[in-house]
């Protein structure tokens, strides 16, 4: 991912346009894409500045408000499949992925090993 360019950078473009220049000729000016100059002003008139977003962080999980729901279903069916954890997860009107599912399981400690009964018998 590219860092964002720099806030100098940022003040002469936006300078530049707001003293006539138009923002592909600024882009060109500045040596920058043209939707680069098009977003930073975007992001000026939507925000109030041309300071840059935020990048990385934590993101939280989107079955987190959810979490007592799954903590049920799966102590409910303790072999439950995550195919069959997204079908019960629908039915409430959760939509979220399988790979979601799985993340979120991870992070609550839920995993499940394989049962070794179910294995098959050896090595062909």
């Amino acid at each position: 991912m590219p860092r964002p360019i720099s806030q100098d950078l940022r003040e002469r473009i936006v300078d530049a346009v707001d003293n006539g220049l138009s923002r592909n000729a600024a882009a060109k000016r500045f040596e920058v894409g043209i939707s680069t100059a098009v977003r930073l002003l975007q992001h000026r008139r939507r925000h109030g500045t041309i300071a840059p977003k935020q990048m990385g962080g934590y993101r939280q999980y989107r079955l987190a408000p959810h979490e007592q729901l799954v903590r049920e279903l799966v102590a409910a069916t303790p072999d439950i499949t995550i195919v069959e954890l997204e079908k019960q997860l629908k039915k409430h009107k959760i939509k979220v992925s399988q790979s979601a599912i799985t993340r979120y399981l991870r992070h609550l400690g839920l995993r499940f090993k394989k049962n070794s009964a179910r294995q098959r018998a050896g090595q062909a």
